[in-house]
């Protein structure tokens, strides 16, 4: 119960921080997914079904304060959870450098996948442009910011899956 309920705090503050504090210090009109982090470190932590949850709990909250169409961000959000959850057969806590090419990857499918749903089902073929102008910078800054966050939030995950010691 206490991981659910850590989980939960930590959308929340990945989510206010996404949507108040990152656009005021935005680098080329883009602003770092924070929740994108949060859900890969989960699933590569965690495992597949707490990925899941954790994709799926973000991206229904970004869908009903910020989406046009409810449930696009929580399946690409929960998509990703999933596919990084089959990584934690390889976890290793030393390692920073799968995780944080996890979420290049990673927001690199979602931006690809939102691309898909929002513009060219819309008819708008311009894939060069939104590539240059939006994706690409939106990875790199992902990427940057992931390996501030990811540590922060691989901390969290490392003590909620310690072992308690016995009091005697």
């Amino acid at each position: 119960m206490i991981r659910v309920l850590i989980t939960a705090v930590e959308i929340l503050f990945c989510f206010l921080l996404q949507s108040s504090v990152f656009p005021k210090i935005a680098l080329a009109n883009v602003v770092p997914d924070l929740l994108m982090i949060l859900v890969v470190t989960v699933a590569f932590t965690r495992g597949v079904f707490p990925g899941m949850f954790t994709g799926l709990a973000a991206g229904l909250l970004v869908d009903c304060c910020l989406g046009d169409v409810i449930g696009l961000y929580g399946i690409l959000y929960m998509f990703i959870g999933f596919v990084n959850g089959y990584t934690n057969r390889f976890y290793d806590s030393d390692d920073y450098i799968m995780p944080v090419a996890l979420i290049g990857i990673s927001e690199l499918v979602f931006s690809f996948f939102y691309y898909i749903f929002e513009f060219l089902l819309r008819g708008r073929l311009n894939i060069g442009y939104y590539a240059y102008r939006l994706m690409l910078p939106k990875v790199v800054y992902t990427v940057v910011m992931g390996v501030f966050f990811y540590k922060l939030f691989h901390s969290i995950h490392k003590g909620l899956l310690a072992p308690r010691k016995k009091e005697d």
